[in-house]
């Protein structure tokens, strides 16, 4: 598993996202974390379209020896 970076957190927003994408992106968050909790903000069973929050604190790590992760 590769470390999640600061400079990741764009590639989280941008659209269109591949559901895979985005779950190997939030995968690498949450792993990177050394705390996280989740919100279910909202859902509408009618359209089956939800808004889930995600709260953390990354894992403080050295990142100036360590190759970039895209």
């Amino acid at each position: 598993m590769t470390k999640f970076r600061f400079q990741n957190f764009p590639a989280i927003e941008r659209t269109p996202n591949s559901p895979a994408c985005l779950q190997y992106r939030l995968t690498e968050l949450l792993y990177n974390s050394t705390y996280c909790k989740c919100k279910v903000d909202s859902v509408n069973p009618t359209t089956g379209e939800y808004r889930i929050v995600l709260q953390g604190t990354l894992d403080s790590w050295d990142e100036t020896n360590t190759p970039t992760n895209t």
